[in-house]
């Protein structure tokens, strides 16, 4: 019996969230901004804080410093009763500062700490594997090991490719390898279905889904047409701050999937939790509960 709904490897660090009045920023030497906040983040912590405020039973692993940045991470888990298992590297724990409009958008100066290569004890996340019911997996590259080894167990994998333009090929183990396989449209132009099919014909996805932010998602299941999930619309001034409305996303779209609902149902379901992220500033500050969900989906 298992003790765990999901496990999620790497992808912990912590934001610097900087207010600015517009994007790209104008090219002033000094420019005046509201308070300069930090917060944990990164995309491995929003799936997993997602998904434990989701009620799901749920283990994040992954690697840390010992330094003020590994300290926050280990205080806001220990605050929200989220297991956690981690080992420390001379490197640091992984770091950004990110930009934000007056809309909500964002763009992210990412500081990934870990050297090229770098290898982890697999005991960080083989005990935990051994005693779940599916893996998420985030795109740090020790963590394509980790997928090796769920998928050697015969678990549910699920990752998220961020911004491929499907062709990068560090992305490829992940995109080729998980059952679930998150992306975002941003690099994509007007290759989505493409590169949707792609996955699904040289890899063991059974199903795409391709995040669009404001416009939506694109859902993609073998044998079907690209199929547009509407967004959840938002009056412009509701829309706070977009940093870790994908996580949201994925972390809904597991539970509804994990729970048995049907794929437009998980969609639904990420659009809702999408939705609910955006309204509050920060990097995964706010999470949708199982109950808000349940509610809004048929």
């Amino acid at each position: 019996m298992t003790e765990l709904d999901v496990l999620v490897v790497g992808g912990v660090g912590v934001d610097t969230i900087v207010r600015v009045p517009e994007l790209p920023l104008p090219p002033k030497e000094t420019i005046a901004v509201p308070h300069i906040n930090r917060y944990v983040g990164h995309t491995g912590n929003g799936v997993a804080l997602g998904c434990h405020r989701l009620g799901l039973r749920t283990h994040f692993a992954d690697v840390i410093g010992a330094d003020p940045e590994g300290a926050m991470v280990r205080a806001r888990y220990a605050e929200t009763g989220l297991s956690f298992g981690y080992l420390i590297h001379p490197s640091g724990t992984r770091r950004s500062v990110n930009l934000v409009d007056p809309h909500g958008r964002r763009q992210s100066l990412y500081d990934g700490r870990h050297p090229v290569g770098m290898t982890v004890d697999p005991g960080l996340y083989r005990e935990p594997l051994a005693r779940t019911r599916h893996v998420h997996i985030s795109l740090v590259d020790w963590a394509r090991h980790a997928l090796a080894d769920a998928i050697d167990a015969g678990l549910t994998t699920s990752t998220d490719l961020h911004n491929w333009d499907g062709k990068d090929e560090y992305r490829q183990d992940f995109a080729y390898g998980a059952d679930l396989v998150f992306l975002s449209t941003g690099a994509l132009g007007d290759r989505i279905e493409e590169t949707a099919e792609d996955i699904l014909a040289r890899g063991r996805a059974r199903a795409v889904v391709a995040m669009a932010g404001g416009d939506g998602s694109y859902l993609k299941l073998p044998g079907a047409a690209l199929r547009h999930v509407p967004p959840v619309v938002l009056p412009a001034e509701q829309v706070v701050d977009t940093n870790g409305a994908g996580d949201s996303y994925v972390a809904a779209f597991l539970y509804a999937w994990l729970s048995g609902r049907s794929w437009a149902e998980c969609a639904r379901a990420g659009s809702l939790a999408g939705a609910h992220a955006v309204r509050t500033a920060g990097t995964h500050t706010s999470f949708i509960t199982a109950d808000e969900l349940d509610g809004q989906l048929p």
